[in-house]
């Protein structure tokens, strides 16, 4: 992985559009900002009786990370539940602390972050908003 902090990977999951974007009726939804920077970032799930995420929607208004990050939960949630989102928070943890692991899949793509604490908050931010959502 390039030590740069906008590579092809960061770079191709923020420009994913498949969950991009705000859901019609979701069951549930949660918005977080980041005073510090600026970054808003809502999450929108449609969930099943069983907690299984049918769709999720995430409007981003912020930085590169903030939106890959956004790109990344949705695609490790989407047709998934609650535990689905608790892998992604460790995963992303693990990541963050400078662990590196196959186990931490799209969340490797992140590992850069790791030495810039400073942008720690903007890949954060999605499963901040996220998280009131798989809690309810």
């Amino acid at each position: 992985m390039s030590d740069a902090i906008y590579h092809d990977a960061i770079l191709a999951l923020a420009k994913d559009r498949r969950h991009a974007g705000r859901l019609d009726a979701p069951t549930h939804s949660h918005t977080s900002d980041n005073p510090l920077c600026g970054d808003r970032v809502t999450i929108d799930v449609d969930r099943a009786a069983d907690g299984t995420v049918r769709r999720i929607g995430h409007f981003v208004r912020g930085c590169v990370l903030c939106q890959a990050a956004a790109a990344a939960l949705a695609a490790s949630v989407e047709g998934q539940g609650a535990t689905a989102f608790a892998a992604a928070e460790t995963a992303l943890a693990r990541v963050l602390a400078g662990e590196n692991s196959p186990e931490n899949g799209i969340w490797a793509a992140f590992s850069p972050v790791a030495r810039h604490t400073s942008r720690l908050d903007c890949v954060r931010l999605p499963l901040v908003a996220a998280k009131p959502v798989f809690e309810a």
